[in-house]
């Protein structure tokens, strides 16, 4: 995803982050705070805070990582908690920079075909929604196909954003087939000489055989009319489940060529460390990430300002 309105961004965006992040925030300085106050950097204060880390959702090796890594020439000195912020801060910005990338979107493909998929209550059909408002409001043309044909909610979603955001959504009854609805919404879109058209799956990983079968006739079909589609594979996760997010990564990967990570939610939970796990373990692309139900809490993920903000500094 482009970065235009980052004028925006670098105020009321910032702002939007730095509240959303206030769970997660509070959950790791608070306990820094607790530890540092007028103590030494000694062992025992290092195996409290990786495990402070580890509490925080950052997963066991990033927390050996940090903690390794800031121990380093600070080892049995005094040190606050305001430096233990800035510091873990740094490192988390170096971890994160290489997963913070865009989501291009290459309008000679006419259409760019995005597949998202995620379970199901992850926000996924709201966050296609709203990226299909975004780059409709940044002059390209959208089209929406409601895929996840076995939830009635999920199309009726995509229908109120494709009115919000002017743009047609190809649906069907509830059952249809949804390798055959996606074909026929790439057939129109290249008719239509549409931009992006961004397909909506079903996530029922109970089902997971049933699920893979489904995803892999999806781009079986498409294939025929686009043998290079779909140009992105989008996993949508919700930042609430915490650790859980490191398995839903490996079943979809192992189901699907996941090309890029967008994390809903923030805002709800004070798991928000789970971001910084995920990088240092897949290392896939972050597009984007939520931190509120506004079309603008959906944000360009920047490492640096993210990483501030899980330690509770504004940037």
């Amino acid at each position: 995803m482009s970065e235009p309105g980052a004028e925006e961004g670098r105020g009321g965006g910032i702002g939007r982050l730095f509240r959303g992040l206030a769970k997660s925030s509070q959950k790791i300085t608070g306990g820094i705070t607790d530890l540092f106050t007028k103590r030494k950097l000694d062992q025992a204060a290092l195996d409290e805070l990786e495990e402070l880390l580890i509490t925080g959702d950052l997963g066991v090796a990033t927390a050996a990582k940090l903690t390794g890594s800031f121990a380093a020439g600070r080892f049995d000195k005094e040190i606050t908690p305001d430096e233990v912020r800035a510091a873990l801060a740094e490192q988390i910005t170096a971890i994160l920079e290489p997963v913070a990338l865009p989501l291009v979107i290459d309008t000679g493909n006419k259409p760019h075909v995005v597949l998202v998929c995620g379970v199901n209550g992850s926000g996924k059909t709201t966050t296609i929604g709203k990226l299909a408002k975004q780059h409709g409001d940044r002059g390209l043309s959208v089209m929406m196909a409601a895929a996840d044909t076995f939830r009635a909610a999920a199309v009726e979603q995509l229908q109120i954003w494709g009115e919000r955001a002017g743009c047609p959504v190809i649906a069907r009854d509830t059952g249809a087939d949804s390798a055959g609805l996606a074909y026929d919404a790439l057939e129109r879109a290249r008719r239509d000489g549409v931009d992006l058209l961004m397909i909506d799956t079903a996530g029922r990983l109970q089902n997971r055989k049933d699920l893979m079968a489904e995803l892999e006739k999806i781009i079986r079909v498409i294939r025929k009319i686009d043998d290079t589609a779909p140009h992105s594979v989008l996993l949508v996760m919700d930042a609430t489940i915490g650790q859980n997010a490191h398995n839903q990564v490996e079943v979809f990967k192992e189901m699907i060529e996941v090309s890029g990570l967008i994390v809903t939610k923030l805002d709800g939970s004070a798991r928000g460390g789970v971001l910084v796990a995920l990088a240092e373990r897949f290392g896939l692309p972050v597009h984007a990430i939520g931190v509120g139900e506004s079309i603008d809490d959906l944000q360009p993920f920047e490492a640096g300002t993210f990483a501030r903000s899980l330690m509770g500094l504004e940037s």
